[in-house]
């Protein structure tokens, strides 16, 4: 028995039923049209056909191992567009390095190389790499495309005063976040969900239960930093980021958005580019300042929440001899001193020598 089309009561969409391989479907069309309904009838019937006589894994679709990997918490930012570029009926075993070359070409055209892998390669990957542990294709790398170099932005603690001044005078909301990036090394999503009980004024300290890779951390703050977060009055409870409306940041991802628009108008304001000057740009600038400070590199690790040296060394940035001390004539000690409680006196009773 095939595969026939109806409609109940006459109208609406059309829908599929009836048995194919032992399989059984009913299923919409998602077409009131016949024409198209028939065609999709026939389509879907071929489909089952050969997936009963190849196997899945032949006849497995892109769409559908990304709707499997969406449907296990998969991020699916960048994935809306490369299903509409594949389209429904794309095989998975199709998806090859061509394939990627192509919808490169397609999607991407003017893209920088970092791009197209951040929204493009890394997304794809993680489907196929999905659906390879799942048993539904081979394993396959695609390679990544960019410079081959770290990124070398930072800013100046000279730079960051303007920053800080147009923040202050444009966009204040962000004052938090931005102390919290700077002078603590969180990422964006880790500082716009940061909760009020989970920051310890009397130390400069704040606990990030939620990060990127899962392991909760402590990060510490210099004085100046903590000053501005404290800077007119923290909420009671929740989280003490705020949109200038009151309401706390809806964060989908660790990109920054929420606070990048803002961001951008207060560094074109200060007279830096836009372009070199982001939400995460400023966690580097973090780490080049820790380690031009303190020259303690396995702190940096820590407190970034890196696992590999590698990593923390593409943050820490090669900067002048004397950034520590400018960083010191421009109130960030990240020596931390003014938290350290001095040690009680010890008062020894004097005992007159026995005679």
């Amino acid at each position: 028995m095939g595969l026939t089309i109806f409609r109940r009561g006459g109208k609406g969409n059309w829908i599929l039923r009836g048995t194919v391989a032992g399989a059984r479907i009913y299923e919409s069309t998602g077409t009131d049209q016949r024409r198209l309904a028939d065609a999709k009838r026939i389509r879907r019937e071929t489909e089952l056909l050969e997936r009963a006589t190849l196997g899945r894994k032949a006849t497995v679709t892109f769409a559908e191992a990304a709707l499997a990997y969406l449907e296990t918490g998969g991020e699916g930012r960048y994935l809306s567009r490369i299903l509409e570029h594949f389209g429904p009926a794309k095989l998975l075993a199709e998806v090859d390095a061509e394939a990627v070359n192509a919808a490169a070409r397609a999607l991407y055209p003017e893209a920088a190389p970092a791009t197209i892998t951040r929204q493009l390669i890394t997304p794809i990957s993680a489907v196929v790499n999905m659906a390879a542990e799942d048993g539904l294709c081979a394993p396959r790398r695609f390679r990544r495309r960019g410079t081959g170099l770290a990124r070398l932005d930072w800013i100046t603690p000279e730079e960051a005063e303007r920053l800080i001044a147009e923040i202050r005078a444009h966009v204040p909301h962000i004052l938090r976040p931005v102390a919290i990036l700077l002078g603590g090394g969180a990422r964006t999503g880790e500082a716009l969900t940061l909760e009020r009980g989970d920051l310890y004024e009397a130390t400069g300290e704040a606990f990030l239960a939620k990060t990127k890779n899962g392991e909760a951390r402590m990060i510490r703050f210099p004085g100046r930093a903590l000053a501005m977060i404290l800077e007119g009055g923290l909420p009671e409870a929740g989280r003490i980021c705020r949109t200038p409306k009151g309401r706390a940041y809806v964060v989908t991802g660790a990109h920054g958005g929420q606070i990048k628009g803002a961001l951008e108008r207060a560094v074109a304001a200060a007279g830096l580019d836009p372009r070199r000057v982001t939400p995460h740009v400023l966690r580097h600038t973090w780490a080049t300042w820790y380690y031009a400070a303190t020259r303690d590199f396995g702190a940096l690790m820590d407190l970034g929440g890196w696992k590999s040296a590698v990593m923390a060394n593409r943050y820490r940035k090669i900067a002048p001899e004397d950034l520590g001390a400018r960083l010191v004539a421009h109130g960030w000690h990240f020596d931390r001193a003014e938290f350290r409680q001095p040690a009680p006196a010890v008062v020894v009773p004097f005992r007159r020598a026995a005679r």
